[in-house]
């Protein structure tokens, strides 16, 4: 039987590049970095990513990250980007999106602010989503720094809002 999961990692497991379910209309979410979540085994996050797919009538969803090291803990990730992991990341993400059309939900929060080149990262991400047919959008309110919230902070009844993702990494790669 073949799997409906999308999932893709390294053989030890340090670096998580892409989990979700596979469908013809996809939310994809982009996070900070990944924690200890598996297909058939989701973190508390990746429930309210699934829960919050469904519920705004999308058939699958895909989690993807800024940066794919796997930490429990944001402060424990590389001190320094681990390039390997960016570039596959990135051969990835562009993969995937060559797939079709995708609407994107901005929801890294706070912690981008952790280290200095996760807004380097986001931005290579997001040069390689204007070469597709993205929405880029966020759901509730922005933190004062105009983050995107984290989807663990959110209630679950808003919705979708559009998301201006150049005027954001512009305010915020003079800040970093």
């Amino acid at each position: 039987m073949k799997s409906h999961w999308l999932y893709s990692k390294t053989s030890d497991n340090k670096a998580r590049f892409l989990l979700g379910e596979k469908g013809n209309k996809t939310l994809i979410c982009i996070g900070i970095n990944p924690s200890t979540a598996e297909p058939d085994n989701l973190d508390r996050t990746l429930t309210v990513v699934k829960r919050f797919s469904r519920d705004l009538k999308y058939n699958s969803w895909l989690m993807l990250n800024v940066y794919p090291q796997r930490a429990t803990n944001p402060n424990n990730l590389d001190l320094e980007i681990n390039s390997e992991y960016h570039f596959e990341n990135l051969k990835q993400i562009e993969t995937f999106l060559k797939t079709g059309k995708f609407d994107i939900w901005a929801a890294w929060g706070t912690n981008i602010s952790k280290r200095k080149y996760l807004f380097s990262c986001l931005k290579d991400i997001v040069s390689i989503t204007k070469k597709h047919s993205i929405n880029w959008h966020t759901i509730g309110k922005k933190s004062k720094e105009g983050h995107p919230h984290h989807p663990l902070y959110l209630d679950k009844k808003l919705g979708l809002d559009s998301f201006d993702i150049k005027e954001y990494l512009q305010k915020n790669i003079k800040k970093s």
